[in-house]
């Protein structure tokens, strides 16, 4: 089973010092009080961003860094999305999409290296609990799931 930990992504960090950066410069500029109180909130949210951010997910095995896309069906769905997750990714019927949140469709991907990863996952009071394994897939296979 794949097991996949939450890492900051390139993306993360860039918006994090770009906050910091542009504060800093609004701080060291000679300009009013209010334009040095922007600069400071700045530094302080760049800051904070680069502690909680992060939307990289990478795979505890391998080190390959991934995207997660996340897509919620309701619960009356969970045998054709888990046959069509086991058999034929292709035909994965997304009309119901985001009508209820009993299930949840988690897939992993990575557009470089063409390596993908889908889970379906079922909400039990509090958590969501995996009701199929990991399923490896190619990038292409599963394009229509990342739109």
């Amino acid at each position: 089973m794949e097991k996949f930990i939450r890492v900051r992504s390139l993306k993360d960090i860039v918006i994090s010092l770009f906050a910091i950066i542009a504060g800093t410069v609004l701080v060291l500029m000679p300009t009013s009080v209010s334009v040095n109180i922007v600069g400071f909130f700045l530094i302080f949210a760049g800051i904070i961003l680069i502690i909680v951010l992060r939307t990289g997910y990478r795979d505890s095995e391998t080190g390959e860094l991934f995207m997660k896309k996340e897509k919620y069906f309701p619960q009356s769905k969970r045998d054709s999305i888990a046959k069509a997750i086991s058999s034929d990714i292709e035909n994965i019927d997304c009309t119901e999409e985001d009508r209820g949140n009993g299930l949840r469709l988690d897939v992993y991907y990575n557009r470089k290296s063409g390596h993908s990863f889908v889970q379906l996952l079922e909400y039990i009071p509090y958590k969501y609990e995996s009701c199929t394994p990991v399923y490896a897939y190619d990038f292409v296979k599963i394009q229509n799931l990342v739109k």
